[in-house]
């Protein structure tokens, strides 16, 4: 018996033992966990403060009348700083002992940081000005759609703002003649559109006297005379102030600009792809490892991109013959291109009936979302048409974030400049993957997560934003979606786009094809009319990279999704599998597929 007690009493003991040292090492992990925390979000806090734009973005009123600082001597400085947060993560951060989110965190930061130090090579293999982005066009949006007007003090921060183009404007051209002396200058075709853009800024009261107000002017008055702590004399003198500003600083901010954009037009070459820099392959690389996340060559992501042409070509063909299409799919191309069935009329009805068909699409879908997530976006979503400053060379349709604070919705935009470019038959597709469940659902769940580090909410990973957006078009057609076979050919049709991408972003800027050749590939290839070709073309010559990664991010989400099926058999509940990819925020591919093969492993017990 008293051997018996002294077995009991000793099991007892060594239980307790190893539950206390359980308990140490997850007081110790929980620990370890709050101090990375804490840093993660000290570093945001260190590097927000260094952007008032992207504070004013998130809703905050600090530096409400300043613009970024674009310098050199600023970069630099940022760098630095970026160099001292990584050392200081490496030297005061025990990895191992982090729990599995914050293991998350810290590989993220590695990688943020690491790539910062090797792009600082590249800083200037860009384009600042350029017809897709750039402050000429950006500065105006950003006033009108970010800065809010609730008090005095902010409208005379907007008024501030505008006078301090002139300045911003200045670093602006620094950084082009940086570029030049580089023989980094964008191409002959990109000037006339950053010209026309810069012109439409200051087109219109008070700039002239053709009688219809420019669109800052219009945006503040609406601003100010919305107002509830302003008298009538207060916003008088607010109005009197902006038009002085308008006139006395924004106008000869854009004259130098274009004055710049004309001389460096003259010295401009057709030269379009990234291989004509110096050290140019070299600097692709790097743009593509960015973009897709992962290690694929150039070589590799063109032979992907010919496969996936060739396999959506005989999809498409199907639905030619669910149609009762008599013909070529180059004459059913035609058919779609030139019938006027498939096209609202570009009139301001035209314009309206567009908007308010893409509200019930996203209303359509939204109703149903229980069946395919655990986890929904809070924030709302509206529809908008693109700003006429904007509209010449935005894409045909693009998402903007909302607040954090709920100040802001979502918005989903769409370019009505001219409606063949947002036709009929793609208005589901196009719905999906900018608004529910694509770029909305997955950006505004990931700055509502609990429990992760601001910088994993408000960053992003291209292949992983862009690619759930288009895996967003995909998985609704395996649930009744797409009932109308134009409708779904309108998503293999965006489909296909992206899978060209893959073809002429890397023959531009690995292979040296030349704009015409990109344009003839997409006639030859795919049914977009000549305007989305010009648009589409331009845009990959000014973003190396950038367009490879839609592609490669949806083709990863749906292998580890169908591996996952594979693998879990009846076990496998696709809300959960959605909820796994949405609950991280906008990781790397790697980081995803770890994820993934991790909730595998759990599920399998």
């Amino acid at each position: 018996m008293q051997n018996r007690t002294r077995l009991l009493l000793a099991c007892a003991a060594g239980a307790l033992a190893a539950l206390s040292a359980r308990a140490a090492a997850t007081a110790e992990i929980a620990a370890e966990t709050a101090k990375a925390n804490a840093f993660f979000e000290r570093v945001f806090d260190e590097n927000l403060a260094r952007s008032p734009m992207f504070m004013t973005q998130l809703g905050l009123k600090i530096d409400y009348d300043k613009w970024d600082d674009l310098s050199e001597a600023r970069a630099l400085e940022d760098l630095e700083l970026g160099v001292r947060q990584f050392a200081e993560l490496k030297r005061t951060i025990n990895f191992d002992l982090l729990d599995d989110q914050a293991k998350v965190s810290y590989r993220m930061f590695v990688r943020d940081a690491e790539r910062a130090i090797e792009g600082w090579r590249w800083r200037h293999h860009n384009y600042p000005l350029n017809q897709m982005s750039g402050l000429h066009s950006e500065a105006p949006a950003f006033l009108i759609n970010f800065h809010r007007v609730d008090t005095v003090a902010d409208a005379r921060a907007y008024v501030a703002r505008l006078r301090g183009l002139g300045p911003l404007f200045d670093q602006l051209i620094d950084g082009a003649k940086i570029r030049a002396a580089r023989n980094i200058i964008p191409p002959r075709f990109v000037f006339p559109l950053v010209i026309d853009s810069c012109r439409e800024v200051i087109r219109g009261e008070p700039f002239d006297a053709s009688g219809k107000k420019s669109a800052l002017l219009e945006d503040f008055e609406g601003k100010v005379g919305a107002l509830k702590d302003a008298d009538a004399a207060t916003k008088q003198q607010l109005l009197a102030d902006a038009r002085a500003a308008l006139t006395g600083a924004v106008q000869p901010a854009y004259a130098k600009l274009l004055a710049f954009l004309g001389a460096q037009e003259k010295t401009a070459t057709d030269d379009d792809g990234a291989w004509k820099f110096s050290e140019g392959l070299d600097y692709y690389a790097f743009a593509l490892r960015g973009s897709t996340t992962t290690r694929l060559t150039a070589d590799e992501i063109h032979q992907l991109g010919l496969r996936e042409v060739a396999r959506i070509h005989r999809d498409m063909e199907a639905i030619m013959k669910t149609v009762g299409f008599t013909g070529d799919l180059q004459a059913f191309f035609k058919h779609i291109r030139e019938d006027e069935k498939f096209y609202y009329p570009t009139t301001p009805e035209g314009k309206a009936a567009y908007l308010k068909r893409a509200r019930q699409i996203i209303d359509a879908m939204t109703a149903r979302l229980d069946e395919f997530f655990i986890t929904k976006p809070k924030a709302p979503l509206i529809v908008k048409p693109v700003e006429p400053f904007r509209e010449q060379g935005s894409a045909g349709a693009f998402y903007d974030q909302p607040a954090p604070d709920g100040s802001r919705p979502g918005t989903y935009y769409v370019n009505t400049l001219d409606m063949r470019g947002v036709p009929i038959f793609a208005m589901e597709t196009l719905a999906h993957h900018e608004a529910i469940p694509g770029h909305h659902m997955q950006i505004a769940i990931a700055q509502e997560l609990a429990g992760i580090p601001r910088f994993r909410k408000f960053g992003g990973n291209t292949a992983y934003v862009e690619g759930w957006a288009l895996y967003a078009e995909y998985f609704p057609k395996e649930f009744g979606f797409y009932t109308d076979p134009y409708q779904d050919f309108g998503r293999l049709y965006d489909e296909l786009l992206r899978a060209v991408r893959l073809v002429v972003d890397t023959g531009l800027h690995a292979k040296k094809w030349t704009r015409a050749q990109v344009m003839d590939y997409f006639r030859q290839n795919t049914p977009n009319p000549e305007r989305d070709i010009f648009t589409e073309t331009n845009r990959y010559i000014v973003w190396p990279g950038q367009a490879t990664a839609y592609k490669v991010g949806m083709l990863r989400i749906l292998e580890l999704r169908e591996q996952a099926k594979r693998e879990l058999g009846a076990g496998f509940d696709l809300r959960e599998y959605h909820d796994l990819v949405l609950k991280d925020g906008a990781v790397p591919l790697d980081i995803l597929e770890e994820n993934v093969r991790a909730w595998i492993a759990r599920k399998k017990g």
